[in-house]
């Protein structure tokens, strides 16, 4: 697998299926910054309809609008279903995954963490989502809410840095030494103090 991380402003993303685990990916897509992603529900979910609002389309999404996709998530469909709409996807050049159907996907969802603009991920390349869970979970407890905040700081920082002229290498180590001052990387890791 090749990890990359989409930004949804510059792609058509959409979400076809329902019940809970379209509800959790949808969450997820709108957690990422896909606010112009398309929800098609092949079946009445009123709780999906309710979260996805103007976006949501009782339907699964014709030739016409799968043209017009980048990338589409399969959640909560009947395998059959599922794979023959993935397979009608891909006829378009459509980036597609089928949830828990590793023979029907172009790529796989990572497990995710997220704290502002701060993204932890974890992949076992589908081979095992429970073990990516756990791991993510153990992210989830290291790395709390303040991270957010923590790369927000840094970030305005290094604005300021770059404002200034700085080059790669120098924000590089401008930013290790700002670390280092802050300590909190090693708050994490008190055995390499």
């Amino acid at each position: 697998m090749v990890p990359i991380s989409l930004d949804p402003r510059a792609l058509n993303l959409g979400l076809a299926g329902h019940g809970p685990a379209a509800l959790r990916r949808w969450q997820l897509l709108a957690a990422g910054g896909a606010m112009r992603a398309l929800c098609f529900a092949d079946e009445p979910d009123a709780a999906l309809q309710a979260e996805a609002g103007d976006a949501f389309r009782i339907g699964l999404p014709d030739d016409e609008t799968l043209s017009q996709l980048d990338v589409l998530w399969i959640v909560g469909m009947p395998d059959s279903d599922a794979a023959a709409l993935g397979e009608k996807a891909r006829r378009h050049k459509v980036l597609v995954n089928v949830e828990d159907r590793r023979d029907h996907c172009s790529f796989h969802n990572a497990a995710e963490v997220r704290r502002g603009d701060l993204l932890l991920t974890v992949s076992t390349d589908g081979r095992s989502p429970g073990l990516a869970q756990r791991i993510r979970g153990f992210l989830a407890q290291t790395f709390g809410p303040e991270w957010g905040g923590r790369l927000e700081t840094l970030g305005n920082q290094r604005d300021a840095w770059r404002s200034q002229g700085d080059d790669m290498p120098t924000l590089a180590a401008k930013t290790e030494n700002f670390l280092q001052q802050t300590g909190w990387l090693a708050e994490l890791m008190p055995h390499r103090k």
